[in-house]
């Protein structure tokens, strides 16, 4: 993919897959609800004690990826640093109505305001970029 292909592409609502390293362990790799604009940073949110968030540190390296669920397949992976923060409830609110629309999304947002863990606001600046986009093969 070209570099604006590969934006446009990860810059669509999908569903991400980060790998975390974890010690004495294989990375740790879970689905993940983000944001993204081109030529910015990729940014989602995790409870501070979930694994997830007890395995991230400010400067630590995560992969992250995401694919099309139908062929031709494309993929769009990158890695890089993060940094933590904290969660602005704009942004949580924004993501909850991306992926979950109008009905569910409040209903997301009341459960999160309801949960007495903290979230931490993960920042992953791309550094190296991988893609795929299969229909451009043959």
């Amino acid at each position: 993919m070209t570099r604006a292909e590969r934006e446009a592409f990860l810059a669509a609502t999908r569903v991400a897959v980060v790998s975390l390293a974890e010690d004495g362990r294989g990375p740790l790799t879970v689905p993940v609800w983000y944001q993204y604009k081109p030529g910015g940073v990729v940014r989602f949110a995790t409870g501070t004690n979930s694994r997830k968030g007890k395995l991230l540190r400010d400067g630590a390296r995560i992969g992250f990826c995401v694919q099309s669920e139908t062929p031709p397949y494309q993929y769009v992976s990158l890695e890089g640093p993060v940094t933590l923060g904290k969660p602005d409830p704009a942004d949580t609110r924004e993501m909850a109505m991306r992926y979950l629309g109008e009905q569910m999304g409040p209903m997301y947002i009341a459960m999160l305001e309801a949960d007495p863990e903290p979230s931490i606001l993960v920042t992953l600046t791309p550094e190296r970029w991988f893609s795929v986009d299969y229909s451009k093969i043959g």
